[in-house]
């Protein structure tokens, strides 16, 4: 793969003031006029008052937001980085995501994660100790219910309609428990990828390997980042490490932008470091 092959993304705020209706937008539509690939929303339920920094506390539903990100773009993939799926039913949540991917006109790349902040499973009522378990019960049922239009669940037969195609699944988390699950139920790996490439090298060469010994080709391994921009030529290395150790996608995420212009310089910036 050459670094213009690769999907660039960057992640959107859906937490604190940036998270207001017009600056996201303005913000979706900068990634796309650049020519990004992917937009990518975080997701948070229930932040508790000593873990506010830098949100407020305030946290947008990330399936919620994108429905909105979708209506105010046209072409641009819309991420999630990751979707935490034992935080929620799951009936309902594929009807969103099905919903979400109709809509945009099927748009939609779900990282989909098992979750870690002890608050938010506490406030959910959901024991964080069954939170694997979880995770591959959604997965097992977004799998069936993107296979047919009629599905059973809890004994109960019923229609999953729209039934669009079913968005790319990445496995977010740690091997060997990610690689299973995106070996089972998806079509690769988000890790969060720190800055150093070198240090999911391995892991990535793992990864693709066990893919090729079941056939499945080659995985898509997405890199949620912190990407550098003080020198273009620095950024444009950077990308260019993550394709060296076998990433099909880096986003770019961690951002903290004041408003839509800096982030509009950010997204400007990515892109053209593609061609680089």
């Amino acid at each position: 793969m050459s670094d213009g092959d690769i999907r660039l993304g960057i992640q959107i705020r859906t937490q604190g003031p940036q998270s207001e209706a017009a600056t996201m937008t303005a913000c979706a539509q900068a990634a796309e006029r650049a020519g990004l690939d992917d937009i990518v929303v975080v997701d948070h339920i229930a932040i508790p008052p000593d873990d506010t920094e830098g949100s407020g506390g305030r946290y947008l539903d990330p399936l919620g937001a994108l429905m909105f990100l979708a209506a105010k773009t046209e072409r641009i993939g819309l991420g999630t980085g990751v979707l935490v799926l034992p935080y929620r039913p799951i009936l309902p949540t594929a009807k969103v995501i099905a919903t979400l991917q109709e809509l945009s006109g099927n748009r939609l790349r779900l990282g989909v994660g098992v979750g870690w902040m002890p608050a938010e499973f506490n406030a959910l009522g959901v024991p964080r100790n069954q939170r694997g378990r979880l995770f591959d019960e959604g997965l097992e049922f977004l799998n069936r219910a993107f296979a047919s239009d009629r599905i059973t669940e809890n004994g109960q037969e019923f229609m999953f309609l729209p039934r669009p195609a079913r968005p790319s699944l990445l496995i977010g988390g740690t091997p060997p428990y990610a690689f299973g699950r995106a070996l089972t139920h998806g079509e690769g790996w988000l890790p969060m990828g720190g800055r150093r490439p070198e240090k999911i090298a391995a892991p990535a060469q793992e990864l693709r390997q066990r893919f090729a010994d079941s056939g499945r080709g080659e995985p898509e391994i997405a890199v949620f980042t912190r990407l550098p921009f003080e020198h273009p030529n620095e950024l444009a290395q950077r990308i260019a490490d993550w394709v060296g150790i076998g990433a099909t996608a880096v986003i770019h995420g961690g951002v903290r932008y004041a408003d839509a212009a800096e982030f509009n310089d950010a997204a400007t910036a990515l892109a053209e470091a593609r061609s680089a």
